[in-house]
């Protein structure tokens, strides 16, 4: 009997994510609280597991999430601009008495767990545990990877733990599909056949609009302006 295929996802040249290695795919959706912030997820759609399936990059597909060869019809250009340095080296870090988090902006999908209660960088200044508490469940949140919080004390990062798994994001509050949220350690392999950084949680563009293929940066809702209204907004100069 022959091997499986491992788990990989490879990203065909102004394609689809080909995904191989019986990856499950599955739909959540973003719940808000009475505030109006993002604070969980509720369970979608689980799909049939198969050993290999396409998702739509371009986000013309007629039968989304999957592949229809859209691409080739709208002439999509899924040139992959983002940096394959890894995390740690791009990684702008707010310390704490007994925390570090790092940072990397050009990752967020702008899907907003990380807003209660002031922010997570407010948060995590607070002396009250409760503060710290909401703070540790945002960075744990942040579907894209892009805040990771590390324990001064164990010196370790606070992960969630992820069986290897896709999940197709849906946003209600935006009235529109999110990202790509690969989950637990997937390998993500670029069209010029060089790999990504492995890590825990990444989220992928699927709109076709994103100015850092092929990771999200929250243009499926949010206009140019308004990414830089909200980095202004969140993010310190001097961090």
């Amino acid at each position: 009997m022959a091997d499986k295929d491992p788990m990989k996802i490879k990203i065909l040249k102004n394609g689809p994510y080909m995904v191989s290695g019986n990856v499950p795919l599955f739909e959540q959706i973003m719940v808000t609280n009475e505030e109006g912030h993002v604070c969980e997820w509720s369970e979608g759609k689980e799909y049939p597991l198969k050993e290999r399936y396409t998702i739509c990059r371009c986000g013309a597909s007629k039968r989304k999430p999957f592949c229809d060869g859209s691409h080739i019809k709208i002439n999509f250009d899924g040139t992959e601009v983002a940096s394959k340095e890894n995390y740690m080296e791009k990684a702008r870090k707010l310390e704490t008495k007994d925390f570090i988090l790092n940072d990397v902006w050009d990752l967020c999908d702008h899907s907003r767990f990380c807003l209660r209660g002031g922010g997570i960088r407010e948060l995590l200044k607070s002396e009250d545990p409760e503060d710290i508490k909401l703070a540790i469940e945002e960075a744990k949140s942040c579907p894209s990877g892009r805040l990771v919080l590390w324990g001064k004390e164990t010196g370790k990062p606070v992960e969630p733990e992820f069986e290897p798994s896709i999940v197709l994001v849906n946003d209600p509050q935006k009235k529109c599909d999110g990202p790509v949220w690969v989950r637990g350690g997937i390998p993500i392999e670029s069209a010029d056949g060089s790999t990504y950084e492995v890590r825990n949680r990444v989220t992928l563009c699927r709109c076709g609009k994103s100015e850092n293929k092929p990771f999200c940066d929250g243009r499926h809702w949010m206009s140019a302006e308004e990414k830089q209204a909200f980095r202004d907004k969140w993010i310190s100069p001097e961090e």
